[in-house]
């Protein structure tokens, strides 16, 4: 039998060959690395639905065992206790399902390597860590794994095989849900989300609950805070429910907290455990203890902050929300409109408040600030400016992808450099909690497109951004990509066949939307989560995720608004 260090290695590099661009650059069922320490959860049966898996068959060959302990993957009961039936005594404790999960797509290759060792071959189409971090493989990659076998009691039995399990796409939706971990932006104006992949099992409360004081995401650190002290735990290592209220004990830890901080450790409680449908209210203690808390008065942090469901337009000189179903357009008021109007803009991004504005024209990048209006650049090549709420125009240029620059909006510049890889920068563009930036990128292989979290210093102006996350772009000529809510993102490419649009969910599943007709110019988010869509002939489209819908609204210029 090979040496199990050996093994190891040919297990890493077999799963490094997946290539996926992880949000944590975690491979598929990963077999070193660190592991955030975590509390021992008890394992409970499925909340949803509820698989039992076949156990190993007398008799049954090696490639027989290899298949049957895969597709006991979907039964997580008793700790996959059916799963362990096909390995080795002597492994069966060793392996660790909870290590991550690869989505396959199709059934896998099984081949032999030797008398004693399988290989199974498979096509990831997405994988999920430890902490339950999702990553879409942008482009199918494929991955060969090794098995060993030994004969126990006349029957073989899996002696050595890779941490983690494996699920086809059906599988996993059913086995797997999402939920969104809420975290605040440094102002703590927004509640931002980070979502997860957790098994739809009855103490998925308690998984939520630890994973959210475990802290975010690695790609999202620096960008977004959490009110809990560090090293806060549950005390009972479980969340309890009973008549629909949430009971979250937390260790003496977060004893340390500001009144303040409670609040908001509670506020992110509630937030991030509304996703579970048996919780309608949180009861947070300490040690047991129950402490006072006042009421937030009604100034919880905005989750989500939508948008005027109008599209946002210039139409024949005139800015401002049009009306669908006749196209009439409201103007913008204090002067903006007409201010914006005046510069004969090509792009527009408007303030949350509708008092400032980034529009881009020939002459380069401008503010608008009421009838006031200042040139922050005037280089060439510059793709639409961004905006974001504490005062910063963003402007990237097409040439360089490798920075950004961020000014106040009296003019001052601050560099802010990307990770992004070499190619021509199509568009940029901030969320609307301030807290991450969409970048899209024509590249040699066809379009990439990006999320970062912005790091910025004690004053709030940027100083960096995080690591680049790749996500699914939409094939084609990139035309444009835009934040369509706080989690989902969409990207347009022109194909011969007419505009590619893809909807992304950061950390989770995409689609492609319905093909509109014509050539498309600009896309963005609308209201309700909704996007809307210009072609060449000015005509606006909308879409809530099914087909488009014409508006007869017309635009020279499709805004984006905050």
């Amino acid at each position: 039998m090979r040496s199990r260090p050996r093994i190891r290695r040919v297990l890493a590099t077999a799963l490094a060959a997946l290539g996926v661009l992880a949000l944590t650059a975690c491979a598929a069922i990963p077999v070193d690395g660190g592991v955030r320490t975590g509390q021992t959860i008890k394992d409970e049966s499925l909340s949803g639905v509820d698989f039992r898996p076949d156990k190993p068959i007398t008799g049954a060959d090696q490639t027989a065992i290899l298949r049957g302990f895969i597709a006991a993957a979907t039964g997580a009961q008793d700790n996959y206790a059916i799963a362990r039936q096909f390995l080795a005594s002597g492994f069966a404790e060793q392996w660790n399902p909870r290590q991550g999960v690869t989505i396959r797509d199709g059934s896998g290759t099984v081949e032999r390597a030797d008398d004693r060792e399988l290989t199974y071959t498979l096509t990831a189409s997405a994988t999920v860590d430890a902490e339950g971090e999702y990553t879409q493989a942008v482009r199918p990659t494929s991955s060969t794994l090794t098995f060993q076998f030994v004969r126990e009691d006349g029957e073989w039995r899996i002696a050595y095989a890779p941490d983690g399990i494996i699920l086809s796409p059906v599988s996993f939706a059913s086995v797997f849900q999402p939920h969104a971990l809420y975290f605040y932006d440094p102002t703590y104006r927004f509640l931002v989300p980070d979502q997860r992949w957790f098994l739809a099992r009855s103490s998925t409360s308690t998984r939520i609950a630890s994973a959210l004081l475990a802290g975010p995401a690695d790609w999202l650190k620096g960008a977004v805070v959490s009110s809990f002290p560090e090293g806060t735990q549950l005390s009972l290592n479980a969340v309890t429910i009973d008549s629909g209220t949430a009971l979250v004990d937390l260790s003496s830890d977060a004893l340390r907290a500001s009144t303040v901080d409670k609040v908001r450790m509670r506020e992110q409680l509630s937030k991030s455990l509304a996703s579970v449908a048996t919780i309608s209210s949180v009861t947070m203690t300490f040690e047991g203890t129950t402490v006072a808390l006042p009421d937030t008065g009604g100034a919880d942090a905005q989750v989500n902050p939508d948008v005027d469901p109008r599209p946002l337009v210039e139409d024949d000189g005139t800015v401002g929300y049009a009306a669908t179903g006749t196209g009439d357009v409201a103007e913008l008021g204090s002067g903006v409109g007409d201010a914006i109007a005046r510069l004969d803009p090509t792009s527009i991004a408007l303030s949350a408040s509708g008092t400032t504005a980034a529009v881009g024209n020939r002459d380069g990048a401008v503010v608008v600030r009421g009838d006031d209006r200042l040139r922050v650049d005037a280089r060439e090549d510059l793709v639409a400016p961004t905006l974001d709420d504490l005062g910063f125009v963003w402007v990237g240029q097409r040439s360089d992808t490798r920075r950004v620059t961020a000014y106040g909006l009296g003019g001052d510049p601050h560099q802010v450099a990307t990770s992004l890889p070499r190619g021509d920068l199509v568009s940029f563009q901030l969320s609307r909690d301030s807290t991450r930036a969409l970048a899209l990128i024509e590249t040699g292989d066809g379009p990439g497109l990006y999320v970062m979290a912005v790091i910025r210093g004690s004053d709030r102006a940027p100083t960096a951004l995080g690591p680049a996350v790749r996500v699914q772009a939409a094939t084609g000529n990139a035309v444009g990509a835009t934040w369509v809510d706080d989690t989902d993102v969409a990207s347009v490419g022109q194909t011969a066949a007419g505009p590619n649009v893809v909807r992304t969910t950061i950390g989770g599943k995409s689609s492609t939307l319905p093909r509109p007709d014509g050539r498309a110019t600009a896309i963005s988010g609308g209201g309700g989560g909704a996007l809307l869509l210009r072609t060449s002939d000015g005509s606006v489209l909308q879409s809530t995720g099914g087909a488009w819908d014409t508006t007869l609204v017309t635009a020279d210029v499709l805004g984006v608004q905050r």
